[in-house]
């Protein structure tokens, strides 16, 4: 066990000052680009007020395309009426800028619980031996994983895990790579369901996954207390979810051995930097198991639902079977990794008290999920596309350390890494009306020497969504269609592409000085070009959607936060819970 002080030895003054100033760097940052502030320009420097206008904040910023504030976080300084400095202090800035936020008294104190999370979080970042972005470069897959610092780019209370105690942070998140064996439980068929992909077969699938000795141990474990293993259904378990939630919650369920715990599995895991989703560290090439964990982070009580897990890997065979057959995807070399198997437990009594999108719906369910490493090719290497992102402390990044290690052009790497990444979002989008959450953390990477040779879309079920309200699609794949609105729709690519991902991107290879914002824009420009050329019969699509209007609307992702922490976006209509503020220019219409 952890001593007691120990497990809090990462808050040191030091390291709670950094981790605070990197804080209201992004803050200002993120809030100035979704125009919840209006920072001023006065003498050299920007000012933002408090809302009583008693604090003001200075600091420098360069401002680049979409908006993005790339600010000085030394720059940064506080001062009272009196002009005199206050200490930056992320908490109070949150509480001074409360109007302007849109943070109600409800809201309030419960992100201030998930800001100084993150913060904590970051001071274990900041404790932790520093390692350059280059030296990363050269790791392992795993080792870039839990090596990434940020979380996503644009929230700002982005590392929440609402839930969590020290010790459960130590044992579980990502980024202190602690290795995790998972809790096994026997469900009852009565409540439980299994699906799978095409040719998977539930025996087999755990004999493979589990070994002889550990379901023979699991099988016996059930045979000792008079039960027919026959009869359950093997559902692994995060052990937060099981300390936490179903000894209590679902305390009915295990004293009426509809549930039974069979103990923890023999492999060992990683967590992910999606937090529930674990990568076998015992056997690699054995699937990622994704779990619920009924911990708010990002705006989202992240459960599983078990409803959500019957057409699963329906769904994943339907978009490979898809990307098999379409000769513009199979060219940039896209495949997914598909969620091959799935397990949910339906709790009877939460469900008749509740609606189908309630949390309580969501304690019990999980999903394998294959690994990428069983398909790497003669010198390849992975990384989560998050690390392109990664800033070290030395302000180094690590798409720059990739491109060194290259040796290409920065124009040259740039295209082959939109090839591989961008060139599928945009066929899948014209062909197809089909789109995904493309984010950094849902997209694995494939290099050689540094250099991006394919992607690899992941988190496909629960995110994938086809637009054409008469796309011919097989019954048990119906759920990914949505209505969307027709000039709603390129949002997809605008906001999570390029204002998601590539705004932060191309200001970083801006900022080393190792590529300029009009070469950046211009490549991504002329793939989209190349793109479209490619494809002539589409060019209906191209003109109806058009990727180089001069402007599109700037759709803001903490707003929804600040407005609802604990669920942002009623999942029934996604699209009408978009907080859309003006608009932004698009930076390949002048080109």
């Amino acid at each position: 066990m952890t001593h007691l002080a120990d497990a809090v030895s990462h808050l040191s003054p030091e390291h709670w000052e950094r981790a605070n100033r990197l804080l209201v760097r992004k803050a200002l940052a993120e809030f100035a680009h979704e125009r919840l502030i209006t920072p001023e320009h006065e003498d050299g420097h920007w000012t933002v007020r408090s809302d009583d206008g008693l604090t003001r904040y200075r600091f420098t910023a360069t401002r680049r395309a979409l908006d993005h504030w790339q600010v000085d976080a030394e720059s940064i300084t506080r001062h009272g009426q009196d002009g005199s400095e206050l200490p930056l202090a992320a908490l109070d800035f949150f509480i001074e800028l409360k109007t302007s936020l849109g943070l109600s008294d409800a809201i309030l104190p419960v992100y201030l619980e998930e800001i100084s999370s993150t913060l904590s979080g970051a001071c274990y970042k900041l404790a932790k031996p520093q390692v350059t972005a280059a030296e990363l470069a050269a790791s392992g897959f795993q080792a870039i994983e839990t090596g990434m610092t940020e979380g996503h780019p644009c929230f700002v209370a982005n590392n929440g895990r609402l839930g969590f105690g020290i010790h459960e942070y130590l044992s579980y998140a990502p980024e202190t790579a602690s290795p995790v064996r998972l809790v096994w439980l026997a469900a009852h068929r009565s409540r439980a369901a299994f699906t799978a992909g095409a040719g998977i077969e539930y025996e087999a699938f755990f004999r493979e996954e589990l070994g002889e000795t550990t379901l023979a141990r699991f099988h016996g474990t059930l045979r000792e207390k008079g039960l027919d293993p026959a009869d359950y259904l093997l559902i692994p378990v995060h052990p937060w979810q099981w300390w936490n939630k179903l000894t209590v919650t679902f305390a009915a369920e295990v004293a009426r051995r509809h549930l039974v715990c069979l103990g923890e599995g023999d492999d060992e895991y990683l967590a992910q930097q999606s937090i529930r989703t674990f990568f076998n560290t015992t056997s690699p090439e054995k699937h990622y198991v994704k779990t619920a964990l009924s911990v708010v982070n990002m705006g989202f009580m992240r459960g599983l639902s078990a409803a959500y897990m019957e057409a699963t890997p329906a769904i994943n065979d339907w978009l490979a079977q898809l990307i098999e057959n379409d000769p513009v995807l199979k060219d940039t070399g896209l495949t997914i990794i598909r969620e091959r198997a799935a397990v949910g437990y339906r709790h009877l009594e939460y469900e008749r008290a509740t609606d189908r999108y309630s949390p309580y719906r969501k304690m019990l369910a999980a999903l394998w999920r294959e690994s990428p490493v069983a398909s790497l090719k003669d010198g390849e290497t992975l990384a989560t596309m998050a690390s392109l992102l990664h800033v070290d402390h030395e302000g180094a990044s690590f798409a720059g350390a990739l491109i060194e290690r290259s040796g290409l052009t920065p124009v040259e790497w740039l295209r082959r890494y939109l090839r591989a990444y961008y060139t599928p979002l945009l066929h899948s989008f014209y062909a197809y009306d089909l789109v995904y959450m493309p984010h950094g953390e849902n997209v694995i990477l494939a290099l050689k020497d540094g250099a991006v040779e394919r992607a690899i879309y992941k988190d496909i079920a629960e995110e994938i969504v086809v637009m054409d309200p008469d796309a011919v699609l097989p019954p048990e794949v119906q759920r990914i269609r949505a209505e969307v609105p027709d000039d709603m729709k390129l949002l997809s690519v605008f906001t999570d592409v390029f204002d998601c991902f590539f705004r932060f991107l191309s200001a970083n290879l801006a900022d080393e000085g190792i590529l300029t914002e009009d070469d950046f824009w211009r490549t991504v420009a002329e793939v989209t070009r190349e793109y479209q050329q490619s494809v002539p019969e589409l060019a209906d699509k191209f003109a109806r959607y058009d990727m180089f209007a001069p402007t599109f609307a700037l759709s803001c992702l903490n707003r929804l936060q600040l407005r609802n922490n604990q669920q942002m976006v009623d999942l029934a209509d996604p699209s009408a819970a978009l907080q859309l503020v003006g608009d932004l220019h698009n930076p390949i219409a002048g080109f």
